[in-house]
């Protein structure tokens, strides 16, 4: 038998944090397991994922299905973000600066797997808030959005704008009212009266 020959997948799978969840039900404690995945093509397009089940397996299949409906994608600039983005979201405050070619990948671990399955391969960043994955990683992804809805602001904007003062004027067309006079109608005109010194010359 031939050897069966793995497709290569269209996403790398990277599991952030798996937690183990207990709920006090009427029958006893109920276990369950969370799991965070970040998944990426290295080529501006990645998504996250965080989903729950019974066992962890389960947990991180459904983590995937969800981060492929959530999928972002942003352009990059020689490797790296193409400017300096600052986001919050509530306690996570995130500081991504785009770097040379040669500095490599500065960030911590969230951060670090966020950007990666971006293929950004020059960046700085900070984590400035809470040291919870799991908002790390959300604040990471919506500041990378947000610097995708800047970049489509500044492109509207270099467009010219005319205003409604500065546009031209459109000359309006006038109808001239052409009075025809026919041949039957006869025309008078008044005759100019005479001065006194005309009479007086008459006489």
């Amino acid at each position: 038998m031939e050897p069966r020959h793995s497709q290569p997948k269209e996403f790398e799978e990277k599991v952030i944090e798996i937690k183990r969840l207990s709920k006090k039900t009427k029958g006893g404690n109920k276990i369950s397991f969370s799991a965070l995945v970040v998944i990426g093509d290295t080529n501006g397009r990645a998504g996250v994922g965080l989903d729950k089940a019974n066992d962890v397996l389960s947990a991180i299949q459904k983590a995937i299905r969800k981060a492929k409906n959530n999928l972002v994608t942003v352009t990059l600039a020689n490797g790296t973000i193409p400017h300096e983005v600052y986001f919050e979201d509530g306690a996570a405050k995130i500081l991504l600066k785009p770097a040379p070619v040669g500095t490599g990948v500065i960030a911590g671990g969230p951060v670090r797997a966020v950007v990666e399955a971006f293929g950004i391969k020059n960046i700085v960043s900070k984590c400035m808030g809470t040291a919870n994955k799991t908002a790390n990683v959300l604040a990471t992804f919506k500041a990378l959005r947000q610097m995708k809805i800047v970049a489509k602001q500044t492109k509207h904007a270099d467009k010219p704008v005319q205003d409604k003062e500065t546009q031209p004027v459109k000359k309006e067309k006038t109808e001239k009212k052409v009075k025809k006079v026919s041949n039957n109608d006869t025309v008078t005109a008044a005759k100019p009266k005479k001065t006194a010194a005309q009479k007086k010359t008459k006489s």
